[in-house]
């Protein structure tokens, strides 16, 4: 079955991945839910859906988002991803629901191609290159300004990019990278890791090393 979504809280971080997030809007009394929700368990284990992730949530018990976003009847299906609403689905319409997912699934894969090409040509402007909060004169946060102070003690060239500023790179490089956090930093195209493996290079007196290799 769809994941349940519990809280408020835990919607918001959902609908922000950059994965297409399906969310099925249902109550317990409604029997037409039952089979939106058999619908999306069965889509859910076939391959061409493997990037879509499925939730549900009690439309009832999150009242603000429900209003926030029209659902005023259930089971109401809503697509979202990178933190935007891209389509919904009202009602037990199961054809529909699938022909839209399929719709999307295409979208999607021609969007990933292309953010995948746009993280590649980030990750390579520079032969050294850190994605961060902020930007080298001003760091957003602590771990960002001390890899900011640790690279211009080595004084090697390298650029910046904030993350802040662009929520589809911020998401999309967590996945493409496999790195859930940041700072990180790369060298050559190749990621070398976050504030905690930058100073262990740095004490190890590798680091230099890798930036100039």
């Amino acid at each position: 079955m769809p994941t349940l979504i519990k809280d408020q809280d835990a919607f918001s971080d959902i609908i922000k991945q950059s994965n297409l997030s399906v969310i099925h809007f249902q109550a317990d009394w409604a029997e037409q839910c039952l089979q939106v929700n058999d619908v999306l368990d069965t889509l859910a284990k076939k391959s061409e859906f493997i990037n879509v992730k499925f939730y549900s949530c009690l439309a009832e018990e999150l009242s603000e988002v429900s209003l926030k976003y029209n659902v005023d009847s259930v089971p109401t299906v809503l697509l979202f991803q990178s933190n935007k609403k891209v389509d919904r689905v009202d009602g037990a319409d199961v054809s529909k629901l699938i022909e839209t997912l399929k719709t999307h699934i295409g979208d999607n894969e021609t969007k990933q191609d292309s953010l995948e090409n746009r993280l590649k040509s980030l990750i390579n402007k520079s032969k050294v290159m850190l994605f961060m909060k902020g930007d080298r004169v001003t760091p957003r946060c602590g771990f960002s300004r001390q890899i900011i102070e640790i690279l211009n003690n080595t004084g090697v060239s390298y650029e910046t990019f904030d993350i802040l500023q662009d929520e589809e790179v911020r998401q999309g490089l967590k996945t493409y990278s496999d790195w859930p956090t940041y700072p990180q930093l790369y060298v050559n195209g190749d990621l070398i890791g976050g504030l905690d493996i930058i100073k262990e290079l740095l004490g190890s007196g590798e680091l230099t090393q890798i930036l100039n290799g």
